[in-house]
């Protein structure tokens, strides 16, 4: 249990990390206009239609960091300091949501895959908690419970590594798409490149820690069924 432990405050540790260098990061390029002072919606608008999509609607939406594609209407939700902002930042983030619009339309099947499973985890996700906190009291009585969170569980991470390569090929679409647009240059690309970079590695870290806590979890299963 200590080794889980260590790999959890570690785990806990560069979660905050990241996160923290992805707010600093976000600020710094917020702040360095595109030479050609497009905003992100005339980014996101720019890429759709490069790639042939025209059915798909920039919006904007309240909050920071919000910004997501819902296919379900055919939206680019960008969260207001990225829809009217000018700024390296904002165009990176136009143009990776927008990544998500041409997984869409070229039928991406990492994207198709988390899309189908979007049902499933919502359910697991709204009673996975209480699934394992009652799993973990009538453990003895009833350990099959614990099981069942196990497996909800296991749903969610499964959820989570599938996210990975639709968030990363998403954010390499952006930045070939930004380099031959030419809405970045040799100046403004490498910051481009740095920003999607560091939101990467968010999905990464979140991957690992449900992944340990997973394990956690299905030690104390393993651990408990031994003492009985």
């Amino acid at each position: 249990m200590s080794l889980y432990w260590i790999i959890f405050i570690g785990v806990a540790l560069l979660s905050w990390l990241v996160s923290s260098s992805l707010q600093r990061k976000f600020e710094k390029y917020s702040k360095v206009p595109l030479p050609n002072g497009m905003t992100g919606k005339d980014v996101a608008e720019k890429m759709l239609h490069d790639n042939g999509i025209y059915d798909v609607k920039v919006v904007p939406t309240s909050g920071t960091l919000t910004d997501h594609y819902n296919p379900a209407n055919h939206t680019v939700n960008l969260s207001e300091p990225v829809y009217y902002s000018n700024s390296v930042a904002a165009a990176a983030v136009a143009a990776h949501e927008c990544g998500h619009a041409v997984q869409h339309a070229r039928g991406y099947a990492p994207l198709k895959m988390r899309s189908a499973l979007v049902p499933v985890v919502s359910f697991a996700s709204q009673w996975v908690t209480w699934v394992i906190l009652g799993g973990l009291i009538f453990f003895r009585t009833f350990p099959q419970l614990l099981l069942f969170g196990i497996i909800l569980f296991a749903l969610t991470t499964l959820f989570s590594f599938i996210t990975l390569p639709v968030e990363i090929n998403a954010s390499q679409r952006a930045l070939a798409w930004l380099s031959n647009a030419g809405i970045t240059n040799s100046a403004t690309r490498p910051q481009a490149e740095d920003a999607l970079r560091s939101a990467a590695y968010t999905y990464v870290v979140a991957a690992l820690g449900s992944l340990a806590t997973l394990l956690y979890y299905i030690m104390i299963f393993m651990g408990g069924r031994n003492r009985n």
